[in-house]
């Protein structure tokens, strides 16, 4: 039986991959955790893992009422 990611992992995946292509810039606020459950039809809970995961990786940053935005790793970079 092949292994399947837990859904917060593809939701992770999915949030980079669109930071990658550009979808979403840095500085810009990601979706919101009900936006993002009912996009991928889970639990805020599962939501809030992927992106809790993002924001300890420093590719995404959280600002207490405001929301959640893309950071900028473009100076980290280089």
């Amino acid at each position: 039986m092949p292994y399947a990611a837990p859904l917060w992992r593809s939701i992770r995946d999915d949030l980079r991959a669109r930071i990658a292509a550009g979808l979403l810039k840095p500085g810009e606020k990601i979706p919101t955790t009900q936006k993002l459950m009912e996009q991928y039809s889970t639990s805020s809970a599962t939501v809030r893992r992927a992106v809790d995961s993002m924001i300890e990786s420093g590719e995404l940053i959280g600002r207490q009422g405001l929301g959640v935005f893309v950071a900028d790793t473009s100076e980290q970079d280089s």
